[in-house]
């Protein structure tokens, strides 16, 4: 399938045009459509505890897990 057309032949409603850019370390800067400017990403909490992450010296944004929980929510 080429992406332009589902099992059905139906075209295409929506594709995201997202761009991600590494900040440094788990720090990442995203342009999503409809929002003006950057959305941060990161680490915060437990999450930075797992990954060894010092929220003093890096620092905390909402996780990308954060968003997937709060869309799948809404």
């Amino acid at each position: 399938m080429s992406g332009e057309a589902d099992a059905t032949n139906d075209p295409v409603a929506y594709r995201s045009h997202v761009r991600i850019e590494r900040v440094k370390g788990p720090i990442r800067r995203a342009y999503l459509p409809a929002h003006e400017g950057p959305v941060m990403l990161g680490v915060h909490s437990e999450v930075a505890e797992h990954y060894g992450v010092d929220n003093k010296v890096v620092d905390p944004y909402t996780t990308t897990l954060d968003y997937v929980v709060a869309a799948a929510a809404g």
